[in-house]
Order: structure tokens, then sequence, then C-alpha cells
């Protein structure tokens, strides 16, 4: 029987590590912090959004560059698959109007307690506050920090599982990035952009806007978002972060039902006596958040007020810091893998999930691809050994 160790508990290690076991080796599990999942955790606290249930191209699409490499991984696990699974630790799903594929509990912790029992059932073996702290003198062989003191290791291969660089607080670093390469520069990715509101937008601090399309470029992310104190965050700019990290200018669409006529001749019916932002409220049902976005962001207002009702720049100071990240991009490079995720420079060294140089917004693509590259990468890391 091989030994196996995964570095890193989040959902693509615990992943890697269901696979490799499932192939009947002995797998070791070593995690940094003092439980696993944290950050699995955290992201269920307001929904652990499991996948999407789309069709296969429009899920491959949502990866953007990486999808060729992804492809495969995502054809062997893709979304059924991760339903299927989830549901054969007992967990009941169900679908929202969006595709979006939920727990009914609509939490992580069940779904974590029931795949930690599994593990436990496979003789998975979890070594909490263990610190991956860099290679040894072989090119499998691992150092940590412990709490019993430095330890080295030198397994029959090894899966590297190490997160991005988002949430650090919960594990995610990015550390690991001294000892493996390459590694493309890590930047925020699924974050809010700051933007330097006047005074005047403070009352709509918190609250959301509905009913919007924003642009990017050639790209458009219908949905909705938050003002906040120091910018905008939500789903609808998460989708367009890549572009917007470029320096992409943004323009709204207060209006995206309505084509820029429609809006011009509703803008022309004004009652004497109607305040403009009484007219909107009537004309357009524009609540006092988007009635607020258009007074700051397109004073002086404009002759042809429709025009920009359509296409209203908001300028954006820069992305959030990448702490504050739902994700990253960057990590490490494809072109340093294999087909099997194999690390080139390190034979019997496996890398998966969220370390990877990939991204994609949320609405569950995220964690399904980590669950696909962890499976792929623990089956790698099983034939590596047989």
């Amino acid at each position: 029987m091989a030994e196996i160790w995964v570095i890193g508990a989040g959902p693509a290690g615990l992943m890697a590590a269901e696979a490799a076991a499932g192939q009947g080796h002995r797998v070791v599990l070593a995690e940094a912090m003092p439980s696993p999942a944290r950050k699995f955790l955290m992201a269920g606290k307001s929904g652990l959004n499991l996948t999407k249930d789309e069709p296969f191209d429009r899920v491959l699409a949502a990866y953007g560059g990486a999808a060729p490499v992804l492809r495969p991984m995502l054809e062997a696990f893709g979304p059924r698959d991760v339903q299927d699974w989830a549901e054969g630790l007992g967990q009941a799903l169900f679908t929202g109007s969006t595709g979006r594929v939920f727990p009914k509990v609509m939490k992580a912790s069940p779904l974590l307690r029931a795949w930690l029992a599994r593990l436990d059932g496979l003789g998975v073996v979890l070594h909490r506050r263990w610190r991956w702290t860099g290679w040894g003198d072989s090119p499998r062989a691992l150092r940590f920090d412990t709490p019993e003191g430095p330890r080295e290791v030198t397994p029959d291969a090894v899966v590297l599982a190490c997160g991005g660089a988002s949430w650090a607080r919960l594990g995610s670093d990015g550390g690991w990035a001294a000892w493996v390469a390459p590694v493309a520069p890590f930047q925020p990715a699924n974050c809010g952009f700051l933007v330097d509101w006047t005074e005047k937008m403070a009352p709509q601090f918190g609250r959301p806007v509905k009913a919007v399309a924003l642009r990017a470029g050639d790209r458009v992310s219908r949905g909705e978002f938050v003002i906040s104190a120091r910018g905008i965050e939500g789903g609808a700019v998460y989708a367009l972060a890549d572009r917007l990290r470029e320096g992409v200018p943004l323009l709204l669409d207060l209006a995206p039902d309505l084509g820029l006529e429609e809006v011009r001749a509703r803008l022309s019916r004004r009652r004497r006596g109607d305040s403009l932002a009484s007219h909107l409220r009537k004309a357009l049902k524009f609540d006092p958040a988007k009635r607020a976005l258009l007074m700051e962001c397109a004073r002086p207002l404009p002759e042809d007020v429709a025009a920009a009702i359509k296409a209203l720049p908001l300028p954006l100071v820069g992305p959030r810091p990448m702490d504050e990240a739902i994700s990253v991009a960057g990590g490490l490079r494809f072109e340093g893998l294999d087909a099997e995720l194999g690390v080139v420079a390190r034979p019997g060294v496996f890398a998966c999930g969220e370390m990877l140089d990939w991204e994609a917004p949320t609405g569950g693509y995220l964690l399904t691809a980590c669950l696909a590259t962890g499976r792929w990468a623990g089956l790698a890391a099983a034939r590596a050994c047989a």
C-alpha cells in the first residue's frame, strides 16, 4: 500500500484525499489550520452554492482562457456529478431560479461533517496545525512545522491543494508560491471595486441596485450589486472583475429592459411641477439607489439624460485588497504541469484547486472546479503509485 500526502484540507484537498483513498492507498492530510475547510465553511454561511445546473458549454465558458485545460476534468466530474456526490453524503439539494444548486439546509457544516466521516472510514489521517514549510532533499520530501516541532516526510506521492491568496486568516496566504514554480502573480478575483463617492451617496450605502446591466468592453453582466461606503460589490460586479482589473471602463445601464428611444419617450412625458427625481420614479420605476447613481455619476446632467441612463460611466479607483476578495486570479501556471496536473519539475507531485492559475465568477463554478481538479489530481497520484 502506497502512502500519499495531501497538503491542504480545503475542498480540493479533501476531494483529492477521497479519490486517492478510494483507490486503496493510505492517505495523510496535512492542514496548517486548527480545523479543515475553514474558507468552505465561511462561504457556506451565506448559503453553500455547490455548483451550477446549466448546459456544459456554458459551465465551461465561465473559466475563460483556462477552459481548454479544465475541460477533461469537468467532463469527468461536472455539475451533475457534484450533485450526485453531495446527495451521496446525505445532502438534499435544490436548484434556484438562476440554476445555482444549494443544500436545502443552506449550510456547509452538515456536508463537511459527513465528508470527514467518509474520509475517516476510508482510513484518511488528518494532521491539524501541520504547516508545510518547503521541500527536503528529494523531490517529494516535505518539511513541516508541527505542534511537536519540525518534521520531514517522504511519501510515495504528493498532492498540493494549498489554496490561493485571499482570506489569509482562514489559511490561504499564498506562501506556497516560494516553493513551486512557475507562478502567475496573484490578483483579486470576485472582488468589490473602490469608488470615491461624494457625501451625497452616504444614504445609499448598503442598498442593492437591482435590474441593472453592467458593461466592461464587450462583456455584459446582468443582475444586481450593492453600493457600499467604499465602492460597489456583488455578483454582477464579480463577473466582470477580470476586465475591470485591467482598467476597462465600467458603464451602467440602469434600464436594461428598455431601448434608448423608449427611455427618451418616457422621459419626454414629464408633468409640469414634477422634479426629475419624481419623474424618474414614475416614468422608469427608479428607486432611490438608481436615482442617486444617476445624479452622482452624470453631474452636470447632460441634455440627453436617456443616453446617460443607458450608459452611465461609473469611475472606479481599483479593486478591493486581495485579502478581501472571494478568490484570486493567478497561481501555479499550467505550463508547469502535465495533463495529469503533475508538477513537471517534481515527479510524483500533483497540484489542484484554487492554487492553479484559473478564475471563474461566483455561482457554483469555483467550487465545482476545485472538486474536479482535486479528484483529477488525487486519482493521478494514485496511478503514480500503482
